[in-house]
């Protein structure tokens, strides 16, 4: 009776969901009531949450003004973010110098996340889960690696970035409140936050969630088959603007390709709804000249190949464009035939 209990939990924490399971809410009172609250203080949270979750009635909902809220009204702080990154990769070979360092360092953290509304990654996770606990919603922190074209990875890196696992009708979904928060512009070597929210980082399916996030607990993939890191590392960059719509680059599954000159790459994508070949096309930078051309598309429901022939040697940032906006990017080197 035991494993029975036991293997049925199992099977429970690793059932996901993602967003359009709620394609028959819409979230305007929500994102409403968190705009309406826009500026209060962190310093009393059961009223902020009170405030936040009082007039609506589903957790979703509930959760979802959290969730705005916080993306909104909460400020990265990057400068903070690279002098923890400094300190840990300094560390990370003295795991008790690190936890001792980790936990002297939080309550600094926490202190001017409360007093500035200020924080990087971590602080973003756990304000989401206090805030959640406290509307009786169950929310934990995953930590892990954050991917993006400006952060590199490898096998020996520690992990850099933090998001959230949140259980709504008995299923675990996925959010990342930091990226949804804005972006970091460097201009001049100066770091400067910019606030523009972006909502497709709440609920995704985990599917595209997970080629730029990788948990350090696979099972928090919310996966039943996740990549391994390896794999996760070697995928090609994905961006905020494959996320809403959902379009999932598939295959090829790396991002460095070779091929010979007047030969072919496929590459393939799944979506959530049918997408208009008209809208797709490919974006290839050679470091000196940039071009967009129309390759050979074919479409079956949501599923969708772009199929190109490189006639040119050379080596070729390939950006896939969907709608003008770019979602996704491979390395291509192109060779020249063999005699």
């Amino acid at each position: 009776m035991k494993s029975i209990i036991v293997l049925v939990f199992f099977i429970c924490t690793i059932s996901y969901g993602q967003r359009r399971d709620f394609k028959a809410l819409n979230f305007n009172k929500a994102d409403s009531i968190a705009a309406l609250h826009k500026g209060a203080s962190l310093k009393n949270l059961p009223l902020l949450v009170h405030k936040l979750t009082t007039d609506l009635t589903t957790d979703v909902e509930k959760f979802r003004a959290i969730y705005t809220w916080v993306s909104t009204n909460i400020a990265n702080d990057y400068s903070g973010y690279l002098k923890t990154k400094k300190k840990r990769k300094k560390l990370a070979t003295d795991t008790q110098a690190l936890t001792q360092w980790n936990n002297s360092y939080t309550p600094k953290v926490f202190k001017k996340l409360i007093e500035e509304q200020k924080t990087a990654c971590t602080g973003y996770a756990y304000l989401i889960r206090e805030l959640s606990t406290l509307a009786n919603i169950q929310c934990k922190i995953i930590n892990g690696y954050g991917r993006t074209a400006n952060i590199y990875l490898n096998t020996e890196s520690i992990p850099n970035h933090s998001w959230n696992a949140v259980l709504l009708d008995n299923k675990w979904y996925l959010c990342d409140a930091t990226w949804s928060a804005g972006k970091i512009i460097i201009d001049d070597g100066k770091t400067q936050f910019k606030s523009d929210f972006f909502d497709g980082y709440f609920l995704p399916d985990p599917k595209v969630f997970i080629k730029n996030h990788y948990p350090v607990t696979p099972k928090w993939a919310l996966l039943q088959k996740p990549p391994t890191f390896k794999a996760f590392l070697e995928g090609p960059l994905i961006y905020k603007e494959a996320f809403k719509p959902i379009i999932i680059p598939t295959t090829p599954a790396k991002m460095h390709l070779t091929v010979h000159k007047n030969e072919h790459i496929s590459f393939k994508l799944v979506t959530h709804h049918t997408l208009r070949s008209e809208n797709l096309s490919l974006l290839l930078d050679n470091g000196s000249t940039s071009s967009t051309v129309q390759p050979k598309i074919t479409t079956n429901k949501n599923h969708c190949t772009l199929q190109y022939t490189f006639s040119k040697a050379g080596k070729y940032d390939v950006h896939i464009k969907a709608a003008d906006k770019v979602i996704a990017t491979y390395v291509v080197r192109v060779k020249r035939k063999k005699a």
